[in-house]
């Protein structure tokens, strides 16, 4: 009999709506900008900063749900040790949990993990990243995958 820490898988998949959330207002906020003048009287390089910051915030967030729900897969149905991140999603694609095309998008989502967290000072910060618009079909994806995965291995 497996052990599956329930509780804080869904804890962590409770908070995918509110990623998904978070890339739609990115998405309509770098949209508008190009429309209108930053509100508040917020300067235009201020706005674009704060927007550049929000969604390097979102896919930390999002790297950091994937792989911690990754690894209490992994440790409750003692799958292979994993190497990296990228190795995390690598071993729950193998195992079925979710498909390549999934796969995938999370894969390129972990290989952001190394720059927001260690090269953040030196990021390229020019528009809206090409993730934003990938992700939320992703995490859509692997919230609906998981529990079925675990249902599926419960019988």
């Amino acid at each position: 009999m497996y052990y599956v820490n329930q509780e804080q898988i869904d804890a962590r998949l409770a908070f995918v709506p509110d990623l998904l959330q978070a890339c739609a207002a990115l998405e309509s906020a770098w949209e508008a900008r190009g429309k209108t003048a930053p509100a508040g009287g917020v300067k235009e390089a201020d706005s674009e900063l704060l927007l550049h910051l929000a969604q390097e915030r979102t896919f930390h967030l999002a790297i950091e749900t994937v792989t911690d729900v990754g690894s209490l897969l992994i440790d409750a149905f003692m799958m292979r040790d994993a190497s990296s991140y990228e190795d995390i999603v690598e071993i729950l694609a193998g195992e079925g949990v979710f498909g390549a095309d999934v796969a995938l998008v999370l894969t390129e989502l972990v290989k952001l993990r190394r720059p927001l967290t260690q090269e953040y000072n030196t990021l390229p910060r020019s528009g809206l990243h090409p993730m934003i618009a990938k992700l939320p079909g992703a995490l859509g994806a692997f919230a609906e995958a998981v529990p079925a995965f675990i249902s599926k291995e419960m019988l």
